[in-house]
């Protein structure tokens, strides 16, 4: 043997130094060790949620109805779904998506020992398709720890545990694929996700994506799929994001409280770098800011381009609003601005969207042609709420009710006139709507405006 070495070293050959493998742990790979820790963690949820069967408005017709009378007609259905979640506390905080458990009224918990317990939402959020439960009257069970998620890089091995098309917790593996996946995706969710090759399937979501430590990198949440099954394109979000949910579901809050830019922009494709002093592609344009909005308030213009949040590039509104999200409503994050080729940093106050003016929220009585409707003034809240453009004024539909939906009304709708008069407050249109019969109204949907005309 030496003089193979001595000859290696004489032909200018590296000498790799060689351990012989002496145990039967060394002598394979496995990711056992690490699935037998994390699994305890990672729970099946079975929800059933009752859903009222539709009616068509000729069904609350009083000639009509006697024609679509049927045994099923107007009763409720129950509705069962699965999926998975993952404890976060030993105390029973419990995250998974909000389109597993978000209009559940039972859910069932079955831990990975074959223990059953019910469980209870405490904050859910259907833009972020996340949901915060929490197991009741428990103790000492297994959690996973948050990750960092800002320090994951693609090429990170990773494992996705769950519960696929309900065939029983499995474990999937690969690595992360890609960062700052951002837009829409299959489970509902807006916003900024951690893209993974680990098979996820039906079942999976609000299951586990964890590090080669066992820690949570984040929730996976959605494919893309043609066939309905993994192609190796899965979602999940990530783990910051879900440490401010928590946050604030354990300070009570009932709702999420996403911070509101008061701010419209696109992201800066190629043609538009050059002009604007960038030497590539990056960062999003302002187009328009509220009156109200707090960028303006720190010093930020139209035309100016946000290249990054709290020293994160931001290349999407809906990483700015990832970024915004995680810093959490009540502190400040640092902005980086450019303007004419000079950049600055700006701190920005993260504050909800203001209820002001006041609402001035009315729903219509039974004296109204269009009774049971819900109005509102639209203000910063409203605007943040039914995701309206800033410019938009006016009164907003924020229930259309079962005669405003026969009318051809829409939640989100906004009304700028009745019958030739324009309206600004909710009251205007509950005094017109009591006194006529015949109805003219100017009605704002999205880029679109339509004219709705009927008699009562």
């Amino acid at each position: 043997m030496k003089y193979v070495l001595v000859l290696l070293a004489f032909l200018g050959a590296p000498v790799v130094a060689q351990t012989v493998p002496t145990s039967v742990p060394e002598m394979q790979l496995s990711f056992a060790p690490l699935v037998k820790q994390a699994v305890p963690a990672v729970v099946n949820i079975y929800t059933r949620t009752i859903v009222q069967s539709s009616r068509t408005p000729l069904q609350s017709d009083p000639f009509f109805e006697r024609f679509f009378r049927s045994p099923e007609a107007g009763r409720p259905r129950v509705q069962n779904s699965l999926g998975s979640g993952v404890i976060l506390s030993d105390d029973g905080i419990v995250v998974s998506n909000y389109h597993v458990v978000g209009m559940a009224t039972d859910i069932r918990i079955v831990l990975a020992d074959r223990r059953e317990f019910s469980a209870r939402v405490l904050l859910s959020d259907a833009e972020s398709d996340l949901a915060i439960l929490k197991i009741d009257g428990v103790s000492d069970l297994s959690y996973l720890s948050l990750r960092e998620s800002d320090g994951i890089e693609v090429g990170e091995l990773a494992l996705a545990i769950g519960n696929p098309f309900g065939v029983g917790q499995t474990v999937s593996s690969g690595i992360v694929s890609g960062l700052a996946r951002s837009g829409g995706m299959n489970g509902g969710g807006q916003g900024y996700f951690i893209q993974t090759d680990a098979p996820i399937n039906p079942g999976n979501s609000g299951g586990a994506l964890i590090d080669m430590q066992g820690r949570l990198m984040g929730i996976n949440t959605s494919i893309l799929t043609r066939s309905g099954g993994s192609n190796g394109i899965g979602f999940a979000i990530p783990a910051n994001l879900i440490a401010a949910f928590v946050e604030q579901a354990r300070s009570g809050a009932e709702r999420f409280g996403r911070p509101w830019a008061g701010m419209s922009g696109q992201s800066v494709d190629a043609d538009m770098a050059a002009p604007l002093g960038l030497d590539r592609p990056g960062g999003i344009i302002v187009s328009g800011l509220h009156p109200a909005s707090p960028f303006l308030a720190a010093g930020l213009q139209v035309g100016d381009v946000v290249t990054a949040v709290d020293g994160q590039e931001v290349h999407t509104p809906a990483e700015m609003i990832y970024r915004m999200s995680v810093a959490g409503l009540g502190k400040k994050a640092l902005v980086t601005r450019l303007r004419d080729g000079e950049q600055a940093e700006l701190s920005v106050d993260l504050i909800a969207a203001p209820d002001d003016p006041p609402r001035q929220q009315t729903t219509l009585d039974a004296r109204s042609v269009l009774p049971g409707m819900v109005l509102a003034r639209i203000n910063p809240a409203v605007l943040a709420e039914l995701n309206l453009s800033l410019e938009v004024e006016g009164v907003a539909v924020l229930e259309p009710g079962d005669y405003g939906l026969r009318a051809g009304l829409r939640k989100g709708d906004v009304i700028l006139g009745v019958n030739g008069m324009e309206v600004q407050t909710p009251d205007q249109i509950a005094d017109i709507l009591r006194s006529e019969r015949q109805i003219g109204l100017v009605v704002q949907r999205g880029t679109r405006r339509l004219s709705l005309r009927f008699r009562v």
